[in-house]
């Protein structure tokens, strides 16, 4: 018995009705999904941290994720996990026509371009779609929604010609939010801050970055920092609550300038 096999069946055995696991026969598709959108971002944190043994064991708990999802249509005579690769093997053959059909295409740039033109020929053909926009999922990270929206948008024509007119909406952006700001309005301040992301958001696509990576860059120097902050205050025999911001700010800027030493 193959290793996948051997998933396979344990699989099933924790959904088996009887023998199985009260846990694991009680999930629906609804209640996994939560897991499968977190055992994809800790893929992701393996990947950051670049710890390889780590990703090994992540990949495992995301390939159980499909394996679940798949047992639980099989149970449904919807499909099983052998119709899931089946469909990506088809999938992969097709969109690559350079590879496996003989059809030349030089550089990644085309096989971006033709990819995406695969894909929407495959949105047309499932139901008649209208809209460049159709298709891109609604319960991606917003930040990662905003930019795959952008990018659909901008193929049409419908974008910035350069960097100068991103910067100059965020600035509009900007403020348009310190308008609502001193009107107090907060239902339209929760509006336009929104728009101030989203052109942030195309700030970083026009620039080449990925905002949702940059993000949790940021995120992560944040974390370090702040922890910094709390450990000095330690050592003084405080905690954050006790100090104050003059004070906090000058340990923060002490943890960056460390950062830059090393």
């Amino acid at each position: 018995m193959s290793h996948i096999d051997e998933l396979l069946a344990v699989m099933a055995r924790l959904r088996d009705p009887q023998a199985g696991c009260p846990w694991d026969r009680e999930q629906t598709f609804a209640t996994i999904a939560p897991y499968t959108i977190e055992e994809a971002y800790e893929v992701a944190d393996a990947i950051e941290h670049g710890d390889l043994h780590d990703l090994k064991d992540e990949l495992g708990d995301l390939l159980f994720q499909v394996v679940f999802h798949a047992r639980m249509a099989e149970e449904q005579g919807a499909f099983g996990f052998s119709d899931v690769v089946a469909a990506i093997v088809e999938k992969m053959r097709r969109r690559h026509p350079h590879v496996f059909a003989g059809e030349r295409i030089d550089s990644a740039a085309e096989q971006s371009a033709a990819w995406e033109a695969h894909k929407a020929r495959e949105r047309v053909d499932k139901g008649g779609h209208e809209s460049v926009l159709d298709g891109i999922t609604r319960t991606l990270p917003a930040l990662a929604r905003a930019e795959k929206l952008q990018k659909r948008a901008a193929r049409t024509g419908f974008d910035w010609p350069n960097l100068d007119g991103v910067l100059a909406k965020i600035e509009e952006e900007l403020q348009e939010v310190r308008a609502e700001i001193a009107a107090g309005d907060s239902q339209a301040l929760h509006g336009e801050i929104g728009e101030l992301l989203f052109a942030c958001a195309n700030l970083a696509r026009h620039a080449g970055v990925d905002a949702e990576t940059a993000l949790r860059a940021t995120n992560q120097k944040f974390d370090r920092r702040f922890r910094y902050v709390e450990a000095a205050l330690r050592v003084r025999g405080k905690r954050p609550e006790q100090s104050d911001l003059a004070e906090m700010d000058a340990l923060w800027e002490e943890a960056k300038r460390m950062e830059r030493s090393e």
